[in-house]
């Protein structure tokens, strides 16, 4: 750990809080704060409540949030853990481990990379002459989609980088194939009960009531879909307190072999079009001008839009959590990198869009020129809520949210009043 006097403490807390209480607390923030550097916990803060339309249980720093995309990176070191064990290649062909995959080039480095050209199965799957709109889908069912119809790819293998959910989604698969436990499980095992994030958990079927909802900023209630059961592209709950634990774990070369961070996941791999913004393995990064880069992944999903950024030359991080949609969140996490060097926030663009989750839904899919298998009948999965799926995700009004609950409730923690900590 980093020694920083009482009096840089209180400095960074001071200037911290003025920041973000006039930047996102005033202005109807809902959800945890945390910033850190060297190990030192210099600002954190929770505010509202699981379900702010009600104003009913306080947000506090037990309360889980829905992590979106910032849970690819678990799916990323899960993966580089057992390359680091000799247990995967990064140039494993996905079809070592399922031979009826359709997409032969594929390999393990293309999924963590976001470069195999794979179709997103959030636009494929929508097709409802091939998925019932009303079945819940797992991580089974996008394989099995893969190879009974393969869809055409968005483009050749390796060419060029496009963020796609079915590449992490396989990620998980892959994970299951070569431990013999589900994912979740051994990610747990592995990962959130050695670090001691207690209050970390992969979301699956079971914690269904468990957990809180999302919501709009009018306080319309976010209804879950067809797609909320998969993992390794989404699904990790967790706190700003764990996610800090998280942070740290990946500087311990115990955890994870420094090298394999340094060398391999935090490098860009895609250089088609040069940019500031790139992507390594599992990872975000901003690639500055003056040399100084940030490592982060934030994400979107429903109305949860979390903001994960790390500074690797000062060790600090920057986390945002919350529950109603707020994009001034990844604006505002970007803007506290100043605090702790130049990193140019104020002279560089925004973070790209952190939508792109769905972002090829609005493009037309390729005609694939691969045939079909034969039809089969899809009982792998229970059915979806009675809310339509959609690309847009249209939030009810708060009158429908108590039917709505049925699917996932809040977690049933203590009440506490809304604090601040150093």
């Amino acid at each position: 750990m980093e020694q920083l006097s009482d009096a840089e403490k209180a400095k960074y807390h001071q200037e911290l809080s003025s920041f973000f209480d006039s930047t996102l607390i005033k202005h109807g923030f809902n959800g945890g704060i945390l910033v850190a550097k060297g190990g030192n916990i210099l600002y954190e803060s929770y505010h509202g409540y699981k379900d702010p339309y009600h104003k009913t249980d306080t947000i506090d720093s037990s309360t889980a949030f829905h992590l979106a995309s910032t849970s690819k990176p678990f799916t990323a070191i899960t993966v580089l853990r057992l390359v680091q064990d000799n247990k995967i290649g990064l140039q494993d062909p996905v079809t070592r481990y399922f031979p009826g995959f359709p997409y032969t080039d594929v390999t393990i480095e293309n999924l963590l990379s976001h470069r195999s050209g794979l179709p997103n199965y959030l636009s494929v799957m929508e097709d409802k002459t091939k998925w019932p709109p009303k079945q819940m889908i797992s991580n089974d069912d996008v394989l099995h989609f893969l190879e009974q119809y393969k869809p055409a790819p968005m483009f050749k293998t390796g060419t060029r980088f496009a963020y796609c959910n079915t590449n992490f989604v396989l990620l998980a698969l892959i994970v299951e194939k070569i431990t013999g436990k589900k994912f979740p499980d051994y990610v747990k095992e592995t990962i959130f009960e050695p670090l001691g994030m207690s209050h970390t958990f992969i979301y699956t079927p079971a914690d269904s009531g468990k957990v809180i909802m999302s919501y709009k900023p009018s306080g319309a209630l976010w209804v879950n879909d067809m797609f909320d059961n998969t993992y390794g592209d989404k699904n990790v709950y967790s706190t700003p307190e764990d996610m800090f634990k998280w942070d740290r774990a990946l500087y311990n070369p115990n955890f994870i072999r420094q090298s394999l961070l340094l060398d391999t996941a935090y490098q860009p791999h895609s250089h088609e079009k040069p940019s500031i913004h790139n992507y390594g393995l599992g990872w975000r990064m901003l690639n500055l001008p003056n040399g100084k880069n940030v490592i982060y992944h934030n994400g979107k999903w429903h109305g949860f839009t979390p903001a994960f950024g790390r500074l690797i030359d000062e060790q600090a991080v920057i986390i945002i959590l919350g529950n109603k949609m707020n994009s001034n969140m990844y604006n505002m996490a970007r803007k506290a990198y100043d605090f702790f060097g130049d990193y140019m926030q104020n002279k560089v663009g925004s973070s790209e869009e952190e939508g792109e989750a769905r972002s090829a839904m609005a493009m037309p899919m390729p005609v694939s020129k691969l045939k079909p298998a034969r039809s089969k009948t899809h009982t792998s999965s229970k059915a979806a809520p009675a809310s339509k799926a959609s690309r847009t995700r249209k939030p009810v009004r708060a009158a429908e949210q108590k039917k709505a609950t049925v699917i996932k409730k809040a977690h049933t923690t203590k009440k506490t009043k809304t604090t601040k900590k150093k």
